[in-house]
């Protein structure tokens, strides 16, 4: 199979592709260098000349409290929803499969009921949220054969992340304060790509959520864990978002996904976040617990 695959620079879509080659599939990772996905018509020179089989979304304007910047917003809106609408109409000429990366934050993450693939109680609370929506939207009202897969509190190799964040402030701080009224669920980038690759396989199209097992967490205990297994004597300091202040975007309260859909349709669920970590840590060469 030849699979595009957006945002091969990022996090998510390096792994992607080396996944993918580890299959045999053909791997055609592009960025912006390759094609703007905000320009159509080189989406549509692209598309043409690869003509893939099925295409892999994961490039977007991922930088949330930036994305609230008046300055920025009409760039947001060009790269999450317009780009993803120009590939989904591409991929709608070729009859090819779309698989596009989305967000916990298309919901408005109140109450503390997981949210289900399915549900369509969108309610984003800032502009990053809204543009993965408007892009949601277009793949849906386009398309029969695509994958929309959420998800939340992702950390891989590339980038930055909440984890390496941690880890430079763990270096410089005796403690430090750390929100503890917002919660989800971590997600490797290393481990999704697996799955996704998993998915792109089949036809088992339609809407799901995915992130790594082992409970839902505050990013209060996700960062004392993260100290925990790296070694570090930093003292956590749980307080609201109110009392962190500092964020121009809001962020949702209740980030819980519910992945139970992945196992109805015969997908493997994603190791624990803890193990997820614990490797991760590994690869930075930074794990050192007990």
């Amino acid at each position: 199979m030849k699979v595009l695959v957006t945002g091969v620079k990022g996090q998510l879509g390096n792994d992607v592709v080396n996944e993918l080659k580890k299959r045999g599939h053909e791997a055609v990772g592009v960025d912006i260098d390759e094609m703007d996905i905000t320009d159509k018509i080189r989406v549509h020179e692209v598309l043409q000349s690869v003509k893939p089989n099925s295409v892999i979304h994961c490039a977007a304007w991922t930088a949330v409290d930036a994305a609230e910047d008046v300055e920025n917003r009409a760039k947001v809106h060009a790269i999450n929803s317009l780009g993803t609408k120009y590939l989904a109409e591409e991929c709608k000429s070729l009859g090819c499969k779309l698989m596009y990366i989305s967000t916990d934050y298309v919901f408005d993450g109140k109450g503390d009921t997981p949210w289900k693939p399915e549900c369509k109680a969108y309610r984003p609370l800032n502009v990053y949220g809204k543009s993965k929506l408007e892009g949601e939207l277009a793949v849906a009202s386009l398309l029969d054969k695509f994958f929309i897969v959420r998800i939340a509190w992702v950390f891989g190799k590339n980038g930055n992340n909440f984890i390496k964040t941690m880890l430079a402030l763990g270096k410089k701080y005796h403690s430090i304060r750390v929100v503890n009224d917002q919660i989800g669920t971590p997600t490797y980038t290393y481990d999704l790509a697996r799955l996704l690759a998993d998915m792109i396989e089949t036809e088992h199209y339609g809407y799901y959520h995915a992130t790594n097992e082992g409970g839902y967490i505050s990013w209060c205990e996700f960062a004392g864990e993260i100290f925990r297994q790296a070694g570090y004597p930093t003292e956590v300091i749980p307080v609201t978002t109110e009392e962190y202040g500092l964020s121009k975007a809001a962020r949702p309260f209740n980030s819980r996904l519910d992945k139970t859909k992945l196992i109805e349709n015969g997908f493997e669920p994603l190791p624990t976040w803890q193990n997820a970590l614990e490797r991760y840590l590994e690869e930075l060469g930074e794990y050192h617990a007990d």
